[in-house]
């Protein structure tokens, strides 16, 4: 191996660059149309166009063109895509992941909940009747994800689960599962080579949660003691066993008391591996990279310290909308590990994912780690595009959290940039504001899924406008419709989700100024309501 080609975007692509430079390996970048001049593009030692990040044969023709001898998926796209990775290996390429014939079994999360089952890990139930989720079979990341409280939403939430997923992963496949309500989102980081050694690395909770993505992730999982942390270490290596499994992978569970229910492994390495670095001292991408190379492991790691993670995306921190604009200023604190995408004067589109840079802070304990990070924050300035940093800050700091008693209806029943608790600092207060937001706090509803739009600067108006640049994906209903409090009107998509907005009170559609297909600004005026 000598010659790696990155067939992803972002700051993974520039993760893998970093860690293949340091083994010797020369990197490849491809950049699609919509994407030249990006920050991973002018990394590269070698650059190729290529016309989709999706296309997995634009992929292997980078490959061979710039002679690369081998090709890493980073995350998203295509990184748990089999057929993707059974052509790299026909093209005569290393693949820097897992067998293909394991990706399939553990990538299709039927499947992989008829395999964990055979090798005794418990599954979620299924569910016909609400409180019900519906999930995308064959991807994460929240997308093709819909929760069903009333059986009256099942169709409509059937129907945009199968748009989100098909859109976010070609497979439009989804299934139904039992909802619940509180748990804690829990997984283990693996790792396992090509002679039979899997290892688990501890675990990461990532419990802290908008739109059914992670925000915040930290290891070691403040609800784990040394026998849970086992048990679930041992579920998810018997699965990963149970699949042939070889690589870096992430078996994801949900804690509920001291009951775990098996999600599913994710077959690459995850966003949020950083946290797992940072305890273990392992460094995964590399062994990612050795691996494929066929090396055997020869870590054993222990937990030391704590670490935690935040993802500083564009987006509105009180609706969690992405946001989309030029980054005029960037000023990223030096004082923790960074891992970033996007440079100062990069521009923030509506094509992929918003997240600017990973903020990642350790430390002796998890209060020394979150009183660093909460430091880094502090330091931390972006100019010309609207950013959840605002929310960070409240976030590390909210006495709730560091308490370690959050679960994935935190920001349910702790609204983002609500109304600061008794022990949070007033000067802490004032910097969660300092970039123009309103001085009286708003709260986002329980399900920014379904309600995106009555709830900004919190006074419903007759003229629905987009709240962030997207595509209109869906039109509900025409001039003269007649519609009550909270039907839905629009449905946009940016950054391969779908954002419902409904209607803020009963009123007839006096005017729509678009049709399905249309692309629009954020702002732009989409429909009008009347008596």
């Amino acid at each position: 191996m000598q010659k790696v080609l990155v067939a992803n975007r972002g700051e993974i692509a520039l993760r893998v660059f970093r860690a293949a430079r340091e083994l010797g390996l020369t990197c490849v970048a491809v950049v699609a149309p919509d994407d030249t001049g990006s920050l991973h593009a002018r990394s590269g030692d070698e650059t190729v166009a290529i016309s989709s990040y999706l296309d997995a044969a634009e992929h292997v023709r980078a490959a061979q063109e710039s002679g690369a001898d081998a090709v890493h998926p980073g995350y998203g796209f295509l990184a748990e895509n089999g057929d993707f990775a059974e052509a790299v290996q026909a093209a005569g390429l290393a693949w820097i992941g897992p067998p293909p014939e394991a990706l399939r079994r553990g990538g299709d999360k039927l499947a992989a909940k008829r395999i964990a089952e055979e090798a005794g890990v418990t599954t979620v139930p299924a569910a016909t009747d609400p409180p019900l989720i519906v999930k995308a079979a064959a991807g994460g990341g929240g997308r093709g994800m819909r929760v069903v409280r009333e059986a009256a939403e099942l169709d409509d939430a059937l129907a945009a689960a199968r748009r989100e997923a098909g859109a976010a992963f070609g497979d439009d496949t989804v299934y139904l599962e039992r909802y619940v309500e509180r748990p804690r989102h829990v997984e283990i980081q693996l790792l396992a080579d090509a002679h039979g050694t899997v290892l688990a690395l501890g675990e990461r909770d990532c419990s802290v949660q908008r739109r059914h993505q992670k925000v915040l992730e930290e290891s070691p999982s403040p609800a784990l003691d040394a026998d849970l942390r086992a048990r679930m270490s041992d579920a998810a290596v018997r699965f990963a066993r149970a699949i042939g499994y070889v690589g870096a992978g992430t078996a994801e569970f949900m804690l509920d008391g001291r009951d775990f229910y098996f999600l599913e492994l994710n077959g690459r390495i995850q966003v949020e591996h950083p946290v797992t670095e940072a305890v273990t001292g392992v460094d995964l991408v590399q062994w990612q990279l050795r691996i494929a190379r066929g090396e055997r492991l020869d870590v054993r790691p222990e937990l030391r310290g704590a670490a935690v993670e935040v993802r500083l995306y564009a987006e509105d921190p009180r609706s969690f909308l992405p946001q989309a604009g030029r980054v005029e200023t960037l000023r990223l604190p030096t004082s923790v590990r960074v891992d970033s995408g996007v440079a100062e004067g990069d521009e923030v589109g509506t094509s992929y994912d918003p997240m600017i840079a990973k903020l990642i802070a350790s430390g002796a304990t998890r209060d020394d780690a979150l009183d660093r990070l909460a430091r880094a924050l502090a330091e931390t300035e972006v100019g010309g595009v609207t950013t959840n940093l605002p929310f960070l800050r409240w976030l590390v700091r909210h006495p709730a959290f560091r308490a370690g008693e959050a679960t994935t209806a935190f920001l349910t029943e702790h609204p983002p940039l609500s109304a600061p608790p008794a022990a949070l600092p007033d000067e802490v207060w004032r910097g969660a504001f300092r970039l123009n937001l309103p001085s009286a706090p708003l709260q986002a509803p329980p399900d920014v899924d379904a309600t995106a739009h009555d709830h900004l600067p919190g006074a419903a108006s007759s003229t629905i406008t987009a709240p962030m640049p997207g595509t209109v994906i869906k039109l509900h209903v025409h001039e003269g419709s007649t519609v009550q409090a909270r039907d839905p009107l629009v449905v946009l998509e940016a950054m391969k989700m779908e954002t419902p907005l409904l209607a803020p009170f009963d009123a007839t559609v006096s005017a729509v100024h678009v049709q399905e297909g249309d692309r629009v600004a954020g702002g732009a005026v989409l429909v009008e309501l009347g008596d």
